[in-house]
This record gives C-alpha cells, sequence and structure tokens, in this order.
C-alpha cells in the first residue's frame, strides 16, 4: 500500500519519468567511465592483462615528455579553435538576432545547420580538397599569380587541424549565442540608449553582459569535445599536428596497451575539467564584478 501511494504521488510520478534516463546513464556512462579507472590502475603486457593496484601508468605519463606535450598541445589546440569559432559566431548569432526580420530568423538557423547534413568525416575530407597541395587555396592563388607554387605549410599541421575543427564546431558556437541574445529584453537596450549610452558601450554594458549565459556554454561545448577529437588531427594534421586522443587510441588499438591508454584518457579528462571549472569561476567573478 505504501509503495502504491508513493507511485501515485508528485515524488513517485517524478520518480518513475527519471529512472528510464537515470538507468540509460548509468549503464553507458558512469560504468563505462569507472571500467576506464579501474583499467589506469592496472597493467598489460600484450594479451595478459595484470590486475594488481599499481601507478605505473601515471609514473610513464609524467615521465616522458611526450606525453605531457601531447597533451599541452591539445589543450593550446582546443583553446585556439574556442577562440577562433567563438570570435566568427557571434558576431553571426548577432546579426541574425538583431538584424534579420523575425520571420526569417529560422531560415538562417537553417542554413547554419546545413552542415550537419553531411558526415564530419566527409567535412573533414572537403578541406584536405580545400588546403591540399594542388586544392582550391593553392590553385586559387597560382591562378591568381599571387604566388609561384603552391604553398606546402596549409596542411598537415596544427593549422590545418585548427581550421577545420573551427568550422566543424561553428553551429555548436552559433546556436546557444543565438538563444542568449534572444532572450535579451530590447527594451534595456533601449533604455541605454535613453540615457545617453552609444552603440558600443551599449553592447558591452547591456548586451555582452546579458548574453554570457550563451557565451559560456558556446566555448565550453567547443573547448571540451575538440579537445578528444582524433579524426581530424589524424588526417590534418600530419605527424607535427597529433594530439593526446591520437595517442590513446594508438595505445588502445594498435599498442594493444589499454592501461595506459586509461591512464591518458583520465589525465586529459582532469585537465578539462580543470579548466572549464576555472573559466566558469573566472565568468561568475566577472558577472559579480558588472552586477
Amino acid at each position: 500500500m505504501a509503495l502504491r501511494a508513493f507511485a501515485r504521488s508528485d515524488r513517485g510520478r517524478a520518480a518513475v519519468l527519471i529512472a528510464p534516463p537515470l538507468v540509460y546513464a548509468l549503464l553507458l556512462l558512469a560504468l563505462p567511465l569507472c571500467a576506464v579507472v579501474l583499467f589506469s590502475f592496472w597493467t598489460q603486457d600484450f594479451m595478459e592483462v595484470d590486475t594488481a593496484f599499481t601507478l605505473q601508468n601515471y609514473r610513464e605519463i609524467w615521465d616522458s615528455p611526450v606525453y605531457l606535450l601531447l597533451l599541452q598541445r591539445s589543450v593550446f589546440v582546443s583553446g585556439m579553435v574556442t577562440l577562433v569559432t567563438v570570435t566568427l559566431a557571434y558576431p553571426v548569432a548577432y546579426y541574425i538576432s538583431f538584424n534579420v526580420a523575425p520571420a526569417k530568423k529560422s531560415m538562417w538557423i537553417f542554413l547554419i545547420t546545413i552542415p550537419f547534413w553531411t558526415s564530419y568525416l566527409i567535412r573533414v575530407f572537403l578541406w584536405k580538397v580545400i588546403l591540399g597541395y594542388n586544392g582550391v587555396v593553392n590553385s586559387g592563388l597560382v591562378g591568381l599569380g599571387i604566388i609561384d607554387e603552391p604553398l606546402s605549410f596549409l596542411l598537415y599541421n596544427v593549422n590545418a587541424v585548427i581550421i577545420t575543427l573551427a568550422h566543424a564546431f561553428a553551429p555548436f558556437a552559433i546556436l546557444p549565442i543565438f538563444v542568449a541574445l534572444e532572450k535579451i529584453d530590447r527594451s534595456l537596450l533601449e533604455a541605454s540608449r535613453d540615457l545617453g549610452e552609444g552603440r558600443i558601450r551599449t553592447f558591452l554594458r547591456v548586451t555582452l553582459p546579458l548574453s554570457m549565459p550563451g557565451l559560456v556554454a558556446a566555448v565550453l561545448i567547443v573547448f571540451i569535445p575538440t579537445i578528444g577529437d582524433y579524426v581530424t588531427p589524424e588526417l590534418m594534421g600530419g605527424a607535427g599536428g597529433k594530439l593526446i586522443a591520437n595517442m590513446i587510441q594508438t595505445q588502445f588499438l594498435q599498442l594493444n596497451n589499454a592501461p595506459l591508454g586509461a591512464a591518458l584518457a583520465l589525465v586529459a579528462m582532469v585537465c578539462v575539467t580543470a579548466i572549464a571549472l576555472v573559466f566558469i569561476v573566472l565568468n561568475r567573478r566577472w558577472l559579480r564584478r558588472q552586477v
């Protein structure tokens, strides 16, 4: 009887609704993560896994300059991708929110999402065609007489990885910023102008602070997944553009050293979490100062 009464109550109905996604998250997210944590404290010799607890993998990561270099490069690339993407996405979102007629905003959002119609892999290969030695950019520059021979530094380096990732994650940055800008009460902007503030000061003191939640969301949405991307660095980075995710893939699939790969994954995850928390804390302090 008590169980039936609980099921009929508001808390019971809420528990029934939450239970399926909670179980789904535990099975597909929490358990695999726990397995990765457990594996990181084991060792593996080809096909044999030693389940004895050890910190050998973490000591190897700390002592080897290669892993730390890859991690630093990954953070740098993700930071540059985030900076470029958000910097270019904000004007687009601002234009759609403030300059496009309400009846046409849905069409603009529809056009922004068109790249999602194609495979991520296809988009990466298209950038190889654009930036290649005989690609669109080099052919155009040679045809215009700007350069005498194709440029070799456009592809297979960190710059190519940044360009490709910035294009791939642009919609993820535009949409949350656009939503935040749409929520701004336009009467606040009119009040700012009535008080004698110009467009630039109105933007800096009203629009930008009020759109900060969308801006923070865009930064996190772009930064977190790009540091774990291994497809783009593999195809566009060459030898000098590999990131920590490529090393994790190598440990799991080629060197058959899952414990070391799990340890690298956890170290990268901790670094990303720490950077994200620092950014969130700094953003909150900045918002408090604005208030």
